[in-house]
């Protein structure tokens, strides 16, 4: 009789111990969906911000002559169509396609020495460049928590609750073909 009760004692508590493992996997899982949606919604901050900042910056670039006006409708159009929302592959192909037309047209008003010269440019210029910055810090840890998410989704036994914790494989902020080729230094120079 007592080894009956020894061995139903260590299987209860054999029962309690895998219960107790797969509670904490749950959660793990959970915590991993839960810091991408914030590593998110700390870039959607600064996103905001700069859609705020953009229509200033073009504004004043447009008040003077020579400003490159196909780069400014296209950065317009962009902005409307970057929108809100989830990080879903277009809206990150969209900001990333963003940030690269704010950083032409920051380098095309340098060739205007009276648009260089205003104060209200070069302070707008700073902080959408102070945005781009943190933005990019952001994205880091963005692809940190994605990594993360998609790694554990894989991983064994995690891969037994995905479905049950709800999550879903998210798309990394990639560089553009463009970004990552070489640059040029001694074209940049001849200018």
């Amino acid at each position: 009789m007592v080894m009956v009760a020894v061995i139903l004692f260590a299987l209860l508590l054999l029962a309690f111990a895998v219960g107790a493992y797969g509670v904490a996997l749950y959660n793990g899982l959970v915590d991993a969906k839960h810091q991408i949606d914030r590593a998110w919604s700390n870039i959607d901050v600064l996103l905001k911000q700069r859609h705020d900042e953009l229509p200033k910056l073009i504004d004043v670039v447009k008040s003077h002559a020579g400003y490159e006006r196909e780069l400014l409708d296209k950065l317009t159009a962009l902005r409307t169509r970057a929108g809100s929302g989830a990080p879903d592959a277009h809206r990150l192909a969209t900001e990333g396609e963003l940030s690269r037309g704010i950083g032409q047209l920051l380098a095309t008003a340098e060739a205007y020495p009276e648009l260089r010269a205003s104060a209200s440019y070069l302070e707008l210029q700073s902080r959408i460049s102070a945005l781009e910055e943190q933005i990019a810090h952001r994205r880091e840890y963005y692809n940190a928590a994605v990594n993360l998410n998609n790694v554990r989704m894989e991983q064994f036994p995690d891969v037994l609750l995905v479905g049950l914790a709800g999550l879903i494989t998210r798309p990394l902020f990639a560089a553009e073909a463009q970004e990552q080729a070489d640059v040029s230094v001694g074209a940049l120079l001849a200018r």
